[in-house]
């Protein structure tokens, strides 16, 4: 018997952000964070010191779940940011670097705890309000009516991750790609209550990213032995599929649970390929062309039906089986012992083989409009492969999110040097009730308004990474960016367009350093002509609650007073 240790007390530590260790890995994400931001942001290599697989990333998603900690802090701010992007798809760094950047701030500013969370939570409120109205300087309405704005905030998401390691030509193919196989998932006849489709990715590793290319319906693996020859004598249009979720592999653990009872001498075997074999029976006498199964057919059940000139598809597996029945419009049979009813066969269009290097895939055409497509998606090696599918998946979500606010923010650091001056300016109006209701001094309240608008400005400054120096225009407050070589009596002849590529330099436009001090105005807005749009733009539902995520997570990080560990 193992010798009983008593048990330790719990380890009691106050007011962690007082503590050095804790400032420090704190600044040390921010780094981290923040140099992976923007287009130009530099990647990480991820891998446990025990080893395993090596990540290369510079998603929020990926690079966050990949690194661990033992601080409770970092562990709060990493679930917030995860959280808000399993949501929203997109906006994980803005919100990170934003959140740490508020904690520094308020750390560095030496006011009350409570004071910073008060005037943090009122400021985010005139944010978002500011945000919601129509006439907002930095919102942009998206007409579905032309592709141009979606693919530029399609653009905006996919361009954002070196990883993909994406010439200009290939981040606008992939992103016009996102766009066509985010249409093809809208009904065109819908009915009741309208349900989006849905995407299916297939990844092909070695080819360039221009071969990559969306089709409606799904595309799965060729069967053996399957050539277009094969398909051309189908004769049958449309063509009838059935769907079985029940392995047909004759199994008898396939059979279910209880007792099963066997006569002396009889042949189980034997017993279940005739049941499988009436099922090909049925299936020839039906008309069917497709036989498919999520699991394995048995290999005489297999020979039998291709010998009567029906295709064959087997071990789908789980996740195609929602999009083959919606393709197909079947009802998968799942067990062996019924008669197959009319109303679970599906029918299809069509069916072809397409080819991407050494990889065969089988076309299966849906008969009318089914919400699914296919989006083939090609790279050079694996890892920007695995980057790349997980940055269409997030632009799939923004474009979702664009149905319900068809509204999107000004890119390029723009939409936050323009929050930065309109709180700045609007934080002098009402000051004496403001106070009065925050409970805090003109001062205390002017110290945290510079520190929320510093933050703001830290996000758009934190999109340069190669030395270069950040402005602020005193018209519109949008963000501009020069090089390190520019030297200051020339800036304002290198500078033509801001970050989000809608205002242009003139000669007498003014500029200052980002995060420096300025005089308050009120950012002046831009022509409403239609013809003029953005060239990058962000997603307005995930930037909003990024930013509320970000200051939420900040208040409460910054409000913990204790922290209680259980060392056991």
């Amino acid at each position: 018997m193992s010798r009983l240790a008593k048990k330790s007390p719990a380890l009691c530590s106050d007011k962690p952000l007082e503590q050095s260790a804790v400032r420090d890995k704190l600044h040390l994400l921010r780094q981290l964070l923040r140099s992976c931001f923007g287009r130009t942001g530099r990647l990480k290599h991820v891998h446990n010191n025990i080893g395993g697989h090596v990540v290369t990333t510079s998603t929020s998603s990926v690079l966050l779940s990949a690194i661990s900690s033992s601080e409770p802090l970092i562990n709060l701010i990493k679930t917030s940011i995860l959280n808000h992007v399993s949501r929203f798809g997109d906006c994980g760094l803005f919100s990170g670097v934003l959140c740490l950047s508020l904690i520094e701030q308020a750390q560095l500013s030496g006011l009350r705890g409570h004071v910073v969370v008060g005037v943090n939570r009122h400021l985010l409120g005139l944010c978002t309000t500011y945000l919601q109205r129509d006439d907002c300087g930095c919102k942009v309405k998206l007409d579905f009516c032309s592709s141009h704005s979606s693919i530029r905030l399609a653009l905006g998401v996919i361009s954002s991750k070196p990883a993909c390691v994406l010439t200009e030509p290939e981040a606008l193919h992939v992103s016009r790609l996102a766009v066509e196989a985010f249409l093809l998932t809208i009904p065109s006849n819908p009915t009741g209550v309208v349900t989006l489709g849905r995407v299916v990715t297939v990844s092909v590793e070695g080819h360039s990213v221009l071969n990559s290319a969306v089709f409606p319906g799904l595309l799965v693996d060729v069967p053996d032995g399957l050539d277009q020859s094969k398909l051309e004598n189908l004769n049958s249009n449309p063509l009838r599929v059935i769907l079985y979720s029940a392995s047909l592999a004759g199994d008898l653990s396939e059979l279910g649970d209880g007792v099963i009872e066997v006569h002396q001498g009889v042949d189980t075997d034997l017993q279940i390929l005739d049941q499988l074999l009436e099922l090909g029976k049925q299936a020839i006498k039906d008309g069917v062309k497709l036989f498919a199964c999520q699991k394995v057919i048995h290999p005489v059940l297999q020979q039998y039906l291709r010998g009567h000139g029906i295709i064959v598809i087997e071990r789908l597996g789980v996740t195609l089986m929602e999009p083959l029945t919606q393709v197909t419009g079947t009802q998968p049979v799942a067990t062996l012992h019924v008669t197959v009813a009319a109303s679970a066969y599906g029918k299809l269009k069509d069916l072809s083989i397409h080819q991407f290097g050494s990889k065969k895939m089988l076309h299966l055409q849906p008969l009318g409009n089914s919400a699914i497509c296919t989006l083939v998606l090609c790279h050079r090696n694996e890892t920007m492969l695995s980057e790349l599918k997980v940055v269409c998946e997030k632009a799939e979500h923004v474009l979702r999110l664009s149905l319900r606010e068809p509204s999107a923010l000004y890119g390029g650091g723009c939409t936050e040097s323009h929050l930065a001056a309109y709180i700045r300016h609007q934080s002098m109006k009402d000051v004496t009730e403001t106070v009065s209701f925050l409970r805090c001094s003109q001062t205390e309240y002017f110290i945290a308004v510079e520190g929320f608008c510093c933050s703001l400005d830290s996000v758009a400054a934190a999109l340069e990474h190669d030395g270069g120096t950040s402005l602020i225009d005193l018209t519109h407050a949008h963000h501009w960016a020069f090089t390190a070589d520019v030297m200051k009596e020339h800036m304002g002849d290198s500078l033509s367009l801001c970050g989000c590529g809608l205002v242009k330099s003139c000669p007498n436009k003014k500029w200052t350093y980002l995060n420096t001090k300025y005089p308050p105005f009120c950012p002046a807005p831009l022509s409403r002509d239609a013809s003029l749009q953005p060239w990058v733009l962000d997603s307005f539902t995930a930037k909003v609650n990024a930013m509320e995520v970000a200051v939420e997570t900040a208040n409460l990080a910054l409000d913990v007073q204790y922290i209680i560990r259980d060392v056991n």
